[in-house]
């Protein structure tokens, strides 16, 4: 398993955890076994299911970090197989069979893996604009999912305070509903300190789950600092 994202896994879990006061060691050794082990792909899913479905408590995690085993998978995993698999009809098969799993935090996942490649400081104008392609007009669907972002891009300038308040307003029924807050927290500061993190929950809507995705991202993206 890659270093990083061994560590955004810890840090994703012990994150909630902590504020849910409910034991993670379990789900974090299984996960971890897991996303290291050579099982097939579609198996280490249906493994990493039947971990959450056995810790129940955890459930809010379960595609974030889906995800986060699909990024491991292009990291680690697929180095194992033919330089061509990911253009095969078994990788399409696999695509098909998992294609409303996970969320948009594998985008902003793979697009610090390639800020890393291309050695540039993430931002989110260059996530929006050269990652997604926003503007293009065939890439519309990325531009309806994220437009409570572009709408709102000052955000990265202003505090997790203002953000808090337009994450309030976003409709529960929006895609990124749920990511916002802390997908705009990380573009805001990403190196936050104790300090910032204590304000950053403290405007919260739901601390768990936004402390345990930005977490995951700080973890993750520390391999570019």
């Amino acid at each position: 398993m890659d270093v990083y994202i061994s560590h955004a896994l810890e840090a994703c879990i012990q994150s909630y955890s902590s504020i849910k006061q409910t034991k993670g060691s379990d789900l974090l050794r299984r996960l971890a076994e897991i996303f290291a082990g050579d099982r097939a792909y579609l198996e280490k899913v249906s493994l990493m299911d039947e971990a959450f479905d056995d810790h129940p408590q955890f459930e809010e995690l379960r595609e974030i970090l889906f995800d986060l085993l699909l990024l491991n998978f292009f990291a680690a995993d697929v180095e194992k197989l033919e330089g061509d698999y990911l253009e095969s009809e078994e990788w399409e098969d696999i695509e098909n069979q998992t294609i409303d799993r996970g969320t948009e935090l594998l985008n902003v996942l793979l697009y610090l893996r390639e800020c890393f490649d291309e050695q540039i400081e993430p931002q989110l104008d260059d996530y929006l604009r050269e990652f997604l392609l926003v503007d293009e007009d065939e890439f519309q669907d990325e531009h309806r999912i994220y437009e409570p972002v572009i709408a709102h891009q000052i955000l990265v300038d202003s505090s997790y305070e203002e953000i808090a308040k337009v994450a309030r307003k976003i409709a529960p029924e929006q895609e990124l509903a749920e990511l916002f807050y802390p997908m705009m927290g990380f573009f805001y500061e990403q190196h936050p300190t104790t300090e910032d993190l204590e304000v950053y929950l403290h405007h919260s809507a739901n601390p768990a789950f936004d402390r345990a995705v930005y977490q995951l991202l700080v973890h993750y993206s520390r391999r570019y600092s």
